[in-house]
């Protein structure tokens, strides 16, 4: 998405006065928005729309919002999503983002947080304009023009928030970033221990990169995490 380019936002939400409320503040805003009340709707409109950013309830009439999500996967795009529902277990708050949710919030919401968060979402997806650049640590390279990330050559699928994650490290490789540091430059906000979210997000990177290789991300105790190769 250009800077220039107006924002698609697609709702998805089985109360159609919530979906209308959010897509009404994303008009306002200058956005085009569109509405889904079911899973297959969204799955439908999605395909049709190509929207920028999908806010999504996993409490759907017909499917749940992690299958319209694993659909979206399925069909090959990696448009960031944000999950909006009424469960606040920490576990679904990590099951939202272990399926490759960008941001979870819970029900009852404020408007103006939820537009907030889709825009630091929006801001990890485009990124801002930069001179080219590859950054590398060990055979792991990132090229912040393409977005691209290849692990000894092969290309690594990353979600936007995968991806912030990732440069954040590599780009201060090998310095230790502690969990505020990672929380304040990539969320811009404080999940206030609800969840251990940059634990997750660790977690899915060490699993695309570091599986069946020489781990390059890892955990410094007591401080927080660092990329580059192993101490010998």
């Amino acid at each position: 998405m250009s800077k220039n380019s107006v924002v698609k936002l697609l709702v998805v939400d089985d109360e159609p006065h919530i979906a209308d409320l959010v897509a009404t503040v994303a008009r306002y805003e200058g956005w085009q928005a569109v509405t889904a009340h079911t899973g297959e709707t969204a799955v439908r409109e999605a395909a049709a729309f190509g929207p920028d950013i999908v806010v999504l309830d996993l409490m759907l009439p017909d499917i749940d919002g992690f299958t319209v999500l694993d659909r979206l996967r399925e069909s090959g795009t990696m448009v960031p999503v944000v999950f909006l529902t009424a469960k606040d277990a920490t576990a679904d708050r990590i099951a939202g983002l272990t399926r490759g949710g960008d941001d979870y919030l819970v029900k009852p919401f404020s408007v103006e947080e939820l537009m907030a968060r889709l825009r630091a979402v929006l801001r990890r997806s485009s990124g801002p304009a930069r001179r080219h650049s590859v950054i590398e640590v060990a055979d792991l390279t990132l090229d912040e023009d393409t977005r691209e990330v290849r692990r000894d050559g092969e290309l690594v699928t990353l979600t936007p928030t995968e991806y912030e994650l990732l440069r954040y490290l590599m780009r201060r490789s090998p310095g230790v970033l502690t969990k505020a540091q990672i929380l304040d430059h990539v969320w811009e906000y404080d999940f206030g221990g609800k969840s251990n979210v940059v634990e997750l997000v660790i977690s899915h990177l060490r699993r695309k990169l570091d599986q069946g290789r020489e781990p390059l991300i890892h955990t410094v105790r007591g401080v927080g995490y660092v990329a580059r190769r192993a101490a010998r």
